[in-house]
């Protein structure tokens, strides 16, 4: 298909990405978890466009630059780290006020949208990531538009996967919303992997 090389492997290598659990993979299901359907497809909104961004940024040879300037890397770097342990705190604290009897506040649409677009743009891997995917698949003599192309299908396919992870997160979280303690549970857990997550990227930081 256009000059996408190994396209099997190309589409078999989007959905193992996507696969991968992540940070934006929590704040989707949490999003969902905590505010319904339509929160959570904000969430994956905010999650497509910290992407798209971050491949039109690797397209454009802004990952040459980050590299070229170690430091302005690094800074991104921690900026991710501080972002998602500050989003775990939150949560654990949240569920402190709610064992303390205060009710729990819903979040807007726009709220989740923001929080998963900054979750999505604070994690430059995902940028260096399509730097270092793209150029396997392409073709020697690939036109620009096969960059396009490329870039359509990993916005097309994370839409879909992320999409059916809302639909099952909504059932689950309905379904989990009947038994005491469940909601607590998940949060519990969605805030420790967010800082478990931070941890990890901190010791990754060089």
């Amino acid at each position: 298909m256009l000059d996408i090389q190994h396209y099997g492997s190309f589409i078999v290598a989007i959905l193992i990405f996507q696969a991968v659990p992540g940070a934006g993979t929590i704040a989707i299901l949490d999003a969902t978890a905590r505010n319904g359907k339509r929160a959570g497809m904000a969430a994956v909104m905010g999650t497509l466009v910290g992407d798209l961004l971050f491949m039109v940024a690797a397209v454009a040879g802004l990952a040459a630059i980050l590299q070229a300037h170690p430091l302005i890397f690094r800074a991104l770097q921690w900026s991710g780290v501080a972002y998602l342990l500050w989003l775990g705190v939150q949560l654990l604290r949240k569920q402190a006020a709610m064992d303390g009897g205060a009710p729990a506040r819903r979040v807007s649409a726009r709220a989740a949208f923001r929080r998963a677009f900054l979750v999505s743009l604070t994690n430059p891997k995902v940028m260096l990531f399509f730097v270092a995917f793209f150029p396997l698949f392409l073709k020697p003599q690939a036109s620009p538009a096969t960059l396009l192309a490329m870039m359509l299908h990993v916005t097309v396919l994370s839409l879909l996967y992320q999409t059916a992870l809302v639909s099952i997160g909504h059932r689950v979280a309905r379904r989990c919303s009947a038994l005491p303690g469940a909601r607590t549970v998940a949060r519990r857990l969605a805030g420790l992997a967010l800082i478990g997550l931070s941890i990890k990227l901190a010791a990754d930081v060089r």
